[in-house]
Order: C-alpha cells, then structure tokens, then sequence
C-alpha cells in the first residue's frame, strides 16, 4: 500500500521515494540494501532522500537488489524493433537527473546488449560504480572526464573507451557545452534478472516454542 501511495502522488513518483517503500516492504536495512546493490549506504540515503538521482546503471544495481526490474522505478519506452529513426526515437530521463536518454537496444529472447544515446550537460558529475558485465562509451560530440581504477582520461568527439564493469568507474561533463555519447553495455537495465527478496518469516506474538517430552527412566529402560 505504502508503494501504491507513492505512485499516486503527483502521478509523477520520485525515484528515491520509490526505493525506500520498495525496501520496506522487503523488509530490508539501508545497509543490506546498500551491499546487495554495491552502493555505498551513505549514497544510497541520499538517493531516497532525492538529494541525488542515480545513474541508469547504479539503479539497475538497487533494482536486482530489490527484486524488480528497473521499469518498476522509471518509464522507458520499450523498442521491439531492431530499427530506430534519428528524430523518432522517444526520449527519457530519471526523475530529478539532468541526462537525457534515447534508448537504442530491441527487446527479444536471449538478448545481452544494452544500448543509449545519452545527452550529458555542462556540470554533471557521475558517482562511482562498479558492476557485471562490461561497457563501451563513444563519445558523439563535446567531451567528458572518464575516471577508470582511479585513472583519470579527458575523452572527446571519436574516442572510446571499452572496459569491465568491475572496475570502479565514473565520468563527468567538465566543460561548458553538452555532451553526447554512446553507451553500450552487458549489464542489465530493462531486463529482469532478479529474483525477489523471499520475506523473513517472524515469531507471532504468543506463539511458544514446541515442549519436549520428559522421558521418564522407566520409559528409558524399556
């Protein structure tokens, strides 16, 4: 009911409210949230708060966790088709984030790729992450900082970059102009690879622990 409420304020939920009424019902801490996602517990209050809007992969990562698929927390228009026209793709971006997505990759049985036209502006810093699978960033026009293990790149108009996506990562539009690039990835985003979180049965109050018979020695010898 509490998740029922939240997306019925506004009609316009907010991702972080989301989360929270999701873990609830999970029955699950900040800090078990926090380390089946790989997000640090401090980030991750900030992200039920709206004091931060996370990244499509980072919340992909709090959805597996959750045991929902990451449409549960952000509309994003599905593409069948294996063909995509420049100016008729639809376009989306995370409640309270600034990046502009265009979503690239077809849905159909056995798929693996993940694939985005993102529009970064001026300003946008990432937090960092690590996660399955591996990614390719190509960068369409302007530049951006990519931070790799703690290598720090400037990566503008034709370069790319291909890399696993354990590695702690995150980028950043440093400059004055937006930015354009290409996302393509293993991890999953839109599809659902996670499995519900099964619930901790509790005591019911009154409830008492089963009594052991006593044997008696004579029930003993016999």
């Amino acid at each position: 009911m509490a998740e029922a409420a939240v997306k019925k304020e506004e009609g316009h939920p907010k991702v972080g409210a989301l989360i929270r009424a999701r873990r609830r019902q999970q029955q699950m801490t900040l800090m078990e949230l926090g380390e089946a996602a790989a997000v640090s517990v401090g980030y991750l209050s900030q992200v039920e708060r709206d004091h931060a809007t996370p990244s499509l992969g980072t919340l992909a990562q709090i959805a597996k966790a959750l045991g929902v698929s990451i449409d549960y927390f952000v509309a994003a228009p599905a593409t069948h088709n294996a063909l995509t026209r420049q100016g008729e793709r639809n376009r989306f971006s995370l409640d309270g984030s600034s990046i502009v997505y265009e979503r690239l990759g077809a849905d159909f049985p056995g798929n693996q790729l993940s694939s985005f036209l993102m529009t970064v502006p001026p300003g946008y810093r990432s937090e960092t992450v690590a996660h399955e699978g591996e990614e390719i960033l190509f960068i369409l026009e302007g530049a951006i900082t990519q931070r790799l293990d703690g290598e720090e790149m400037v990566m503008s108009a034709g370069d790319s970059l291909h890399f696993r996506g354990n590695r702690p990562h995150s980028w950043s539009n440093h400059t004055n102009e937006p930015a354009r690039l290409l996302w393509t990835g293993t991890l999953a985003l839109f599809r659902s690879t996670a499995r519900p979180r099964p619930a901790v049965a509790k005591p019911k109050a009154g409830v008492n622990k089963p009594v052991r018979k006593k044997v008696t020695p004579k029930e003993k010898r016999s």
